[in-house]
C-alpha cells in the first residue's frame, strides 16, 4: 500500500508542474498582448492625437471658469464679450466670465495667460493693426492664437449738425477748400474710427484733423458739443444720436449697403476702395492645444446661432462665424490691406 501511495507522488507532482507552466505561459502571453495594446495606444498618442488624447481632453474642457478678457465698458467690444459670455455660461459645466482690462488685456493674453483656454481675448483690429502702427509686444498671428472671428459692425460717417454738408462728396470739397481746419474724434490710436477716418483723409488726399479721446464715450461726446465736426461712430451708439437729430450721418464705412443701415449709402460709392468694418473675434494664447481651440469654436459657432438675431440687429451687429483658419486670413488680408494705406498716410497712434 505504502508503495502505491510512493509511486504516485510523482505523477502529481509532475502533473502540478506542467499547470504551473501553462499557466504562466498563459500569463506571459496576456503580459505580450497588455504591452502590444500599449504600443498601439502610445503611437496612436503621437500620431493621431487629435483622435485619441484629445478626446477625453475635450470632454474635461472647460475645467473651471473662463474668463473674457476685452475693452472698457461702452463698447461693441464689451456688449458682445458679455452677450456671448451669457449663452456659452448656459453651456458649459462652468461659467464665462467678462473682464474689462482695456487694451492691456492684448498684451495679457499673449504674454501672460495660461494657454490652456480658460483665458480668452475678445477684440478688434486693435490686436492685428495696432502691430503696423506702433513696436508692440506682440504678433497677431504668432503670440495669439485665433479662435475665430464672431461678429462685424460697420462704423456710420456722422457730422454735427451745424456742419453745412448732407452727402460725402460734399466733406471732401469742404475738407478740400477748408484744409486743416475740420477736425475728427476717434476713440483711441489704432481703433476702427481712427483708421476709418485716416484712410478717408489719405483716399481723398484731405487733412482732417484727429482728436483723441479717452474711450467712443468721450469722442462722441465730443462731436455732441461741437469740439469736433467729424466722427466715424460705432453703428448703434451713433444710429440713437442720428435718430434724436443730434447728428446727422451721412454714409456707411462697408463696401456695400448694409442691411443693417440700408438707407445709408456706402462711402465706398464715392471712394472707391474705402471700407472700415469693426470686426470682433476670439482669441487665446499661442501653444493652446488643437483640440481645445476646435472645442472653444465649435461651441462660439453654436453660440452665435443660438442667439436671437434681434439682439444682434437691435444693436447694429452682424453675425459672422467661421474656422479659425478663415480668421487667421481674414487678419491677414486685412493687414496686407491696410499696410501701405497705413504707411502712406504717415500717421501713427
Amino acid at each position: 500500500m505504502r508503495k502505491g501511495y510512493r509511486g504516485l507522488v510523482p505523477a502529481v507532482h509532475s502533473k502540478r508542474v506542467a499547470g504551473s507552466i501553462d499557466r504562466l505561459r498563459r500569463s506571459q502571453r496576456a503580459a505580450r498582448q497588455a504591452r502590444g495594446a500599449i504600443a498601439l495606444l502610445t503611437f496612436c498618442s503621437w500620431t493621431l492625437g487629435d483622435s485619441v488624447a484629445p478626446a477625453y481632453a475635450q470632454e474635461k474642457f472647460p475645467s473651471k471658469v473662463v474668463r473674457i478678457l476685452t475693452t472698457v465698458p461702452g463698447q461693441n467690444h464689451d456688449w458682445g464679450a458679455r452677450v456671448m459670455a451669457n449663452e456659452l455660461s448656459n453651456r458649459w459645466p462652468h461659467r464665462a466670465i467678462v473682464e474689462n482690462r482695456g487694451t492691456i488685456s492684448v498684451e495679457y493674453t499673449a504674454r501672460e495667460a495660461l494657454p490652456d483656454g480658460h483665458t480668452m481675448l475678445f477684440y478688434g483690429a486693435y490686436v492685428w493693426l495696432q502691430p503696423l502702427l506702433r513696436k508692440v509686444s506682440w504678433d497677431p498671428i504668432t503670440d495669439l492664437t485665433p479662435v475665430g472671428l464672431a461678429m462685424s459692425s460697420p462704423t456710420i460717417l456722422v457730422v454735427h449738425p451745424s456742419l453745412p454738408v448732407k452727402s460725402v462728396k460734399e466733406l471732401i470739397a469742404l475738407a478740400r477748400s477748408r484744409p486743416g481746419e475740420l477736425n475728427y474724434s476717434a476713440g483711441g490710436g489704432g481703433s476702427t474710427p481712427h483708421i476709418a477716418a485716416e484712410l478717408f483723409n489719405h483716399l481723398n488726399k484731405v487733412r482732417i484733423e484727429r482728436v483723441l479721446y479717452k474711450g467712443s464715450g468721450g469722442a462722441m461726446i465730443g462731436l455732441l458739443t461741437g469740439e469736433v465736426q467729424v466722427m466715424f461712430s460705432a453703428l448703434g451708439p451713433g444710429l440713437a444720436h442720428v435718430k434724436s437729430g443730434k447728428v446727422r450721418a451721412l454714409a456707411v464705412s462697408s463696401p456695400k449697403r448694409s442691411a443693417l443701415v440700408p438707407d445709408l449709402p456706402p462711402v465706398a460709392d464715392v471712394v472707391p476702395g474705402f471700407s472700415a468694418e469693426s470686426a470682433l473675434g476670439f482669441f487665446v494664447p499661442a501653444k493652446t492645444p488643437a483640440p481645445i481651440v476646435a472645442a472653444l469654436n465649435r461651441d462660439i459657432n453654436a453660440a452665435l446661432k443660438a442667439i436671437d438675431p434681434k439682439v444682434f440687429v437691435n444693436a447694429g451687429i452682424e453675425v459672422i462665424g467661421g474656422t479659425p483658419e478663415d480668421f487667421v486670413n481674414f487678419i491677414k488680408a486685412d493687414m496686407a490691406r491696410m499696410a501701405p494705406v497705413i504707411k502712406g498716410a504717415g500717421f501713427g497712434a
